[in-house]
């Protein structure tokens, strides 16, 4: 069956926030008085920052969540660039009218302004982050709320992300899959999670969609 529906993890997957995460996490670590490698540190992309806090220091998670955010967002376009090819496939697939939606772990202000900083903004008729849902990736809820706001369908539906819990999410949904072989954690780490497509540069979206 063809794909009709795409829904797209953003950071890491269509714009590259790879060094300004790593920044925020090191300045908010650092602040707290906490140490950790750059390794260390890689493994806290993906999942929520709430969580990732609660993990490090349950008394201070609200505390360091402000304080990477405030380092985020004031650093936010000096550090952010769309992935080679994404714009043009974005508008591509628009042109075409497939269903286009982001389904993030981030806050909407956060979604917003690296959509803005890159030129994407109004290219998505859905946008699902994590104030929309009561569980995140990689429970289904997030994309099963992004195929709900597109009228998709799991068999005609397609989760394109860097990490696991893309991957993982779309799963468990029902829908097709794809990694990003410019995941931050490398390609073969993602290649472990078996997503259904392996995407090694935007543009193979084109072929998989059929888009001429």
């Amino acid at each position: 069956m063809s794909i009709h529906t795409i829904l797209f993890d953003l950071d890491g997957t269509l714009i590259d926030t790879n060094e300004l995460i790593m920044a925020s996490f090191s300045h908010t670590l650092s602040e707290f008085n906490h140490s950790f490698t750059r390794e260390q540190i890689m493994e806290f992309n993906g999942p929520p920052l709430m969580d990732t806090f609660i993990n490090i220091d349950p008394t201070k998670a609200d505390q360091m969540v402000a304080a990477y955010r405030g380092h985020n967002h004031a650093n936010h376009d000096s550090y952010v660039t769309a992935f080679p090819h994404v714009k043009d496939t974005i508008l591509q697939l628009k042109e075409k009218n497939f269903k286009l939606g982001i389904v993030s772990t981030k806050m909407r202000a956060g979604v917003d302004m690296g959509l803005t900083a890159v030129g994407l903004d109004g290219c998505f008729d859905a946008i699902v982050t994590y104030d929309d849902v009561n569980h995140p990736k990689p429970h289904a809820e997030p994309v099963l709320r992004g195929m709900e706001l597109l009228g998709g369908d799991p068999a005609t539906t397609l989760m394109v992300g860097d990490n696991y819990h893309d991957i993982e999410s779309g799963k468990n949904a029902g829908v097709k899959t794809a990694g990003v072989a410019w995941a931050h954690k490398g390609k073969e780490r993602l290649l472990s999670y078996h997503p259904t497509y392996m995407l090694d540069d935007m543009r193979d979206l084109l072929k998989i969609t059929g888009v001429k």
